[in-house]
Parts: C-alpha cells; sequence; structure tokens
C-alpha cells in the first residue's frame, strides 16, 4: 500500500507525479473519498501530468471523458509508458448512476478491459462490475486541510 500526503494545491502535481510512479502495469483505478475530498481535483492532476493536453473535466453528466496522453520522457517509468509515446485514458464518474444496466448499456467493459488507464470515481456505485485487479484508491482529507491518497 502507498500513501501520498497532499499538503495542498500546490503540492498536487508532486502527488500526481509520485502516484503515476506507482502506477506500473496497473489500468484501472477506482477513486474512493467523499464528495469535495478532491478526487476530480487529483484525477486531474494526474491526467495533466501524463501529458493530456485537452481541458479536463469532471465526467458527471457525460459519464466518461476521453483524453489522448502524451507523456513527457519524466514519466516514462514503467514499459507501458516507453512503449506508448500517446495512449487513451477515460475517466469515468458514476454519481448519477442509478441501476447498473446504465453501465451495462454504455460497454463498460470495453473501456475497462481495453488496456487504457481507467480512472473512476464513485465505483462504490459499480463494485459487482470492476475488475478484479482494480487499484482501491482513497482520499480523504484531513483535519489541517491536507488530502491523503492512500492505494491499495
Amino acid at each position: 500500500m502507498i500513501s501520498i500526503k497532499i499538503k495542498d494545491l500546490d503540492h498536487i502535481r508532486a502527488a500526481a507525479r509520485e502516484f503515476i510512479s506507482h502506477i506500473g502495469e496497473r489500468r484501472v483505478f477506482a477513486f474512493y473519498g467523499k464528495m469535495g475530498a478532491g478526487k476530480t481535483t487529483f484525477v486531474k492532476a494526474v491526467c495533466e501530468e501524463l501529458g493530456v493536453e485537452d481541458v479536463i473535466t469532471s465526467p458527471t453528466f457525460a459519464i466518461v471523458n476521453e483524453y489522448t496522453a502524451t507523456p513527457p520522457m519524466a514519466s516514462a517509468n514503467s514499459s507501458f509508458f516507453i512503449l506508448h509515446s500517446s495512449f487513451q485514458i477515460y475517466h469515468f464518474d458514476f454519481y448519477r448512476i442509478k441501476k447498473l444496466e446504465e453501465v451495462y448499456d454504455m460497454g463498460y467493459e470495453e473501456y475497462f478491459y481495453s488496456g487504457a488507464l481507467c480512472f473512476i470515481e464513485w465505483p462504490e456505485l459499480i463494485e459487482p462490475l470492476l475488475p478484479d485487479d482494480a487499484v482501491r484508491v482513497t482520499i480523504e482529507e484531513q483535519p489541517d486541510g491536507s488530502r491523503l491518497v492512500k492505494c491499495e
């Protein structure tokens, strides 16, 4: 398990780089945390550090946003980043999902098992559909206002 402290927004990019250094060959990351914990803000920082140049927004209404990442060589810490000069990232927000059938209808398997990076917010609403090897990432606000990112 890794633990990353984000002191404040000025330090979020450094925390994102540290998170990226631990990605390895894993592809699906399920982000847990209360409303306002900073899930979207952290995913945005990770995407920016991976070289996404598009405007990164919360996919609350679209459910999924797709980005193309072109990582700078400094991010190339795994064979995946070395072998792929660009790759897809899917950013999900399942907050508005009412029934699992909605996720079946969107073809979730094509995303989760595509080999692309998948960052999932509100995964507790689709737990039965998460791949067995999904990495659980918890973001918790600390009493001092900092955030603690824990990965299992």
